[in-house]
């Protein structure tokens, strides 16, 4: 399933229960903000290995799984609102990127 696909469906979704007047841009990036929030918060205390490893363990990957989708349909769903089209974004960003941060070769020092 594509992006635009994934966002139609939301749309479907939040119409067909009539949630479109919640669905507001400060309201949506708010939710974003909560759901991040819970992912972040499955990661705090963890060591660098074991933030490497959360996935090994069943109930931490259902639960990291869970927040990453929570994560990216209230992105989706913000950017729908919004009209923006994060594949274009994010691109536009990336090539901002690479200017900004040029690669440097394997024996070059800053």
């Amino acid at each position: 399933m594509s992006i635009d696909e994934t966002a139609l469906r939301l749309r479907e979704f939040a119409a067909a229960r009539q949630w479109e007047q919640f669905h507001t841009p400060k309201n949506l990036v708010m939710a974003l903000s909560g759901e991040v929030g819970e992912l972040t918060a499955l990661f705090q205390w963890l060591t660098a290995e074991e933030s490497a490893a959360i996935l090994h363990d069943p109930d931490s990957a259902f639960d990291v799984h869970d927040e990453l989708a929570d994560v990216f349909i209230y992105l989706v769903r913000l950017a729908d609102v919004l009209g923006v089209d994060l594949i274009e974004c994010a691109q536009a960003k990336i090539n901002r990127n690479e200017q900004r941060f040029p690669a440097r070769s394997a024996g070059e020092i800053d």
